[in-house]
């Protein structure tokens, strides 16, 4: 029988006592380090390498380096070892960073012993893993990203969203660009379906978020 090695990094006991207790039901597992932080995990590496190391586990948020830091340092250093993020934290955008800096499976701290197993088991074999709650949570940020990117204003709608999110009347707006009071209702109507909101307020939390009530 085959035997992988691991390490766990995480910086709450019990998770790694519980995760420990599963795995002593697979024996073709072996636990070679457990770690509070990521900056503890980078050292041993530094001191004794990565070759006989089949697969990390880690927790995003620890002191000193984190999840998402130690996944880059071990990407770029350490090349053949995989890691697995076994998380509470369920990010959209958090998921793509780690996505992109190459890591090769994700969970939810809370999936079932059997997931989790299947998980280690699929990574040291080569492939890589994700939870379907994971795959969601990442489609779902992308779709998100991909739609705002595809919402292009015009100079002129900018303009009156930004007086509207400065509390200007219509007829006010109206005045200072010197257009019709018709024209900016117009304005108004397109901007509110154009970014998909229900109200003004909405329109304000939007110019906001584009940076134009910046000094």
């Amino acid at each position: 029988m085959t035997t992988y090695n691991l390490i766990i990094a995480d910086d709450h006991k019990m998770f790694i006592d519980g995760l420990m207790s599963i795995l002593n039901d697979a024996p073709e597992f072996n636990v070679i380090l457990t770690a509070k932080n990521g900056a503890q995990v980078v050292k041993y590496l530094d001191i004794n390498g990565a070759a006989d190391i089949h697969l990390l586990i880690t927790d995003l948020t620890m002191p000193e380096v984190d999840g998402i830091e130690l996944n880059n340092i071990v990407k770029e250093r350490f090349t053949s070892l995989k890691t697995l993020v076994v998380s509470m934290h369920i990010d959209g955008t958090m998921i793509d960073t780690l996505i992109r800096n190459n890591v090769d499976g994700y969970v939810p701290k809370n999936a079932e012993k059997e997931e989790l197993l299947e998980a280690i088991r699929s990574i040291v074999k080569g492939e890589k893993y994700f939870s379907s709650e994971i795959k969601k949570a990442y489609t779902d940020a992308m779709f998100a990203s991909k739609k705002e990117k595809e919402i292009s204003l015009t100079n002129r709608e900018k303009e009156v969203l930004k007086l509207i999110a400065e509390e200007y009347t219509t007829q006010e707006i109206a005045d200072e660009l010197f257009l019709s009071k018709h024209t900016i209702e117009s304005y108004r109507k397109n901007l509110i379906s154009k970014l998909n909101v229900k109200n003004l307020a909405g329109l304000t939390k939007h110019a906001i978020k584009i940076g134009l009530l910046d000094d």
